[in-house]
Parts: structure tokens; sequence; C-alpha cells
């Protein structure tokens, strides 16, 4: 009697994608939301915040999006509580060049001496001694390109980190940072109604660098802002925000998409997304 096949972890319906010499699952966590109000402090139920890593790798999901700045800090101790040591197939990728004055306070800094400062406290927090994908949360404005091109080349040679992306940058800009070393992903805004980034996803899609789009899902309020979106989802018997993952990962083969909760109900609805498969009338039928 030939034993029963072991179904396939859910997240791993959504192909691959690779970053740099990394090939991870296209649908992703991200870990913003695992901390307090306001992206501030820590979370209202931290047990639950730990079961929802634990179960993102459980239903097959080997990308963990982060960043320093994330609590500040909080997110990157939890990951690391709750996955430590990390499973080999596990990519953890994080984020620096924000300061955080208070709740929903953000202030760029991408001055040299600040990243290293936030890149020495990730390695700490996250309990590595190689992050595989460190994300220039922002280029800062006031401080030259080329210094914060130069720290992360410095970076990357020092061995402290692996892979190197860049968040909220236009085309240009990547094209600049790409003569500093290889870019291998860009994270910018974007979802089915917000598609202002559509000449970055392009590029992307062209270069072969992975696209991770953040606020995926307006906060799962998606659904409000389109009826063909929810008109769609009703005809497949999902939800409007199942199927705005869907329309993501028909969108290009380098996406990556990380929605993210603080809920194991919520992660579970949104991997399971992994498996709807638009068809290109429907896409299409979506603008």
């Amino acid at each position: 009697m030939n034993p029963t096949p072991t179904p396939p972890k859910p997240a791993t319906l959504s192909g691959t994608v690779a970053l740099g010499d990394l090939v991870v699952q296209r649908l992703g966590f991200g870990a913003m939301r695992i901390t307090g109000s306001g992206v501030w402090g820590p979370p209202e139920d931290r047990p639950e915040a730990l079961r929802v890593l634990r179960r993102a790798v459980d239903l097959g999901v080997t990308f963990i999006d982060t960043a320093n700045s994330y609590g500040p800090h909080i997110s990157e101790t939890l990951i690391a509580e709750a996955l430590a040591p990390y499973p080999s197939e596990l990519v953890i990728g994080t984020k620096g060049g924000f300061e955080r004055p208070g709740p929903g306070q953000w202030r760029t800094n991408g001055r040299p001496e600040h990243l290293r400062a936030e890149l020495e406290g990730s390695l700490r927090r996250l309990k590595l001694e190689r992050i595989d994908l460190y994300q220039l949360h922002r280029i800062d404005p006031a401080v030259p390109e080329d210094d914060q091109f130069g720290v992360l080349q410095t970076f990357q040679r020092e061995g402290k980190i692996r892979h190197i992306g860049l968040s909220e940058v236009s085309v240009d800009q990547v094209t600049r940072a790409r003569r500093s070393f290889p870019v291998v992903s860009v994270q910018n805004r974007y979802n089915v109604v917000d598609r202002q980034a559509e000449d970055v996803v392009s590029y992307c899609d062209r270069e072969g660098i992975a696209f991770i789009p953040w606020y995926p899902l307006l906060v799962g309020k998606v659904g409000e802002t389109s009826s063909a979106l929810a008109t769609l989802a009703a005809g497949h018997g999902v939800s409007p925000m199942q199927m705005a993952l869907a329309w993501l990962l028909a969108r290009s083969p380098v996406m990556l998409p990380i929605p993210g909760t603080s809920r194991v109900n919520h992660l579970e609805e949104n991997v399971a997304a992994a498996a709807i498969r638009v068809s290109a009338a429907e896409f299409a039928g979506l603008g």
C-alpha cells in the first residue's frame, strides 16, 4: 500500500523568485504589524505575534520582511525569539535608514554612521552573523547618494550583508545604485488600486529584480475601493484581500507580496491566496 502523499505547504503554490543567489516562495510575510499601534512598542498580544511567525514558516513561507524601525527593534527581536535558530530555507530581510521619534513618526536618516549603527543592532537582535537581504529603507535626500551606496558596499565587503535592496525608489535611482552594487530587490508601495510604481514594476520585471509591494491590501480595505475586485473575488468564492494578492502574483513573476498581520487566522487566509489562479481575461478586467 502506497503512503498518502503529503500535500504541499500552501505558500509553495505561489511559485518562487530569486533574491540574488537565494530562492524564496513568492508569497512572503511582512513583520511590521506584529508591533504596537503606530508601529511603536510591543504588540498587544505578544504570544499571538510569536504564533504568527511560527505559523508562517509552517505554511511554507520562506521570506520574512522586517526593519530596524518596526517597533523600533520590536519586530526583529520577536522574529529571533520565535524562529532562531532559523530553518536553512528561511530568508530574513531587514531595512535601515529611518529614525523613529515616536508612534507613527518616521524620519529619514541615511548618514553612513547611522546606517552602520542600525545594521549592527539588527545583527544582534536577529541573532545573525550576516543578513541575507539588507534594504535601504529610503534614500536620504540630505545625504549624498554615493555615501549611502558606498557604506552598503562596505557592509557587503565586510560580510555583514549578503544582498542589497532598495525601498521607495524610482527607476533612475535603481539604475544609479546598480553602478555601485547589484540590486536584488525593490520594495515600493503598490497594489491593485495604487499603481504609481507601475514603471518600477515593469523595470524590475525586465531586469529580473524581485519587486516587494508594500501596503498590498490597503490595511484590509482593498475590497472597499474596487468593486471590480470584489466582484471577481465573489466569483472565485474568495475574499477581496485574497484576490488582491492573487492579482499581484499574476502581475509579474518577480512579484513578492508580503502581506502582514498580527493574527494567525488572517495569516492563513492570506497564504491561501497562493492557490488562486487569475486568468488573462480576469487580469485584464481589473485594468
